[in-house]
């Protein structure tokens, strides 16, 4: 292991140039889902793919995710390590995200199983963290020594029952502590892309609450810590006013400022941060390189589910295809 990111960074790059080209989603499209499990097999998942239904399709997913993203830690030592970790972090907070709906919304522990990412998280405890019934009992099993979810879930359990209320106090929580880290660490690409992220939760937590027609206390759903969301924007897009989405033309937002659903503003804010942390390539002695292979190894691996649904379902192409692709 080294300190720095030389070595980590030779190896992403390596990994980097292993990832599915863009003409496999094209070719995925259109395929039956036997199809896809063939070519899928072809692929550098095929070592993880053990079967030919569903859930050997998800399996295979992160299975591999979890060998080609959440070793990365192991790859390096010292302030490298840590901003490794600190990205990765961020894909426990979208696990326990899905936890927390996926209870909600009643799916089977297969199914929430088969979305979760490569975070910190031991792969063993999330059989036993898809059990919890609720928040507070997901921050008792969450028992990994300095983590920040499981105090931001204690504190989020505390004070809010309502799921947008949760997830948004768990994202407040979640968001001081890692950029206050991302600071510690002297990486100020990683802070800023952190901090551009904060604004992409606020812009879509803003439509949803607008969607809601919840007015009041518009502030304690409010993320601080973005760059160029600001609270007064914040409240006046939650409060109803969608056109104030086009306030977003002279900002890095401006590709969705025309969007007025949630689905649309939630692929296009995916696609910015795709963009933003392509940017990082060019980081070749930083965090930079790393951010930009996790996340498109994430959204790789998002777009394999989706095709894979799509396919088993067998549903039109056109239905699945705007999601699948950023233009």
């Amino acid at each position: 292991m080294t300190d720095d990111f030389g070595y980590l960074n030779a190896r992403i790059r390596v990994r980097q140039s292993q990832m599915l080209p863009e003409g496999f989603f094209g070719e995925a499209l259109t395929l039956g889902f036997s199809g896809l499990v063939k070519i899928l097999a072809e692929t550098i998942y095929g070592p993880d793919l053990t079967g030919d239904d569903l859930a050997a399709v998800d399996r295979a997913v992160m299975v591999h995710l979890h060998r080609t993203v959440g070793d990365l830690p192991r790859l390096a030592a010292g302030q490298a390590r840590e901003a490794v970790s600190l990205l990765l972090l961020r894909a426990d907070l979208v696990n326990i995200k899905i936890i927390l709906r996926g209870r909600e919304a009643g799916w089977p522990k297969e199914e929430i199983l088969g979305h979760l990412e490569a975070g910190t998280v031991p792969r063993a405890l999330y059989d036993v963290l898809v059990e919890a019934p609720d928040a507070a009992t997901l921050a008792q099993l969450l028992t990994l020594p300095g983590h920040p979810l499981a105090r931001a879930l204690r504190r989020a359990a505390a004070a809010a029952r309502e799921p947008l209320a949760l997830e948004i106090m768990i994202d407040r929580e979640f968001y001081k502590a890692l950029l206050r880290r991302a600071q510690d660490v002297d990486q100020p690409y990683l802070a800023r892309f952190m901090r551009f992220e904060i604004d992409a939760v606020n812009l879509a937590t803003a439509l949803k609450l607008s969607m809601m027609e919840i007015t009041e206390e518009l502030d304690r759903f409010f993320l601080p810590g973005g760059m160029r969301i600001n609270r007064p924007f914040f409240e006046l897009l939650a409060s109803g006013e969608v056109a104030a989405l086009q306030e977003l033309e002279h900002t890095d937002f401006k590709p969705v400022a025309e969007e007025k659903d949630l689905t649309g503003l939630e692929h296009g804010l995916r696609c910015l941060l795709l963009a933003k942390a392509h940017e990082g390539v060019k980081d070749v002695l930083g965090a930079g390189m790393a951010i930009n292979y996790i996340l498109h190894k994430e959204w790789e691996a998002s777009r394999i589910r989706l095709l894979a649904r799509r396919a088993f379902f067998e549903l039109p192409p056109e239905t699945v295809e705007a999601e699948v692709f950023c233009r």
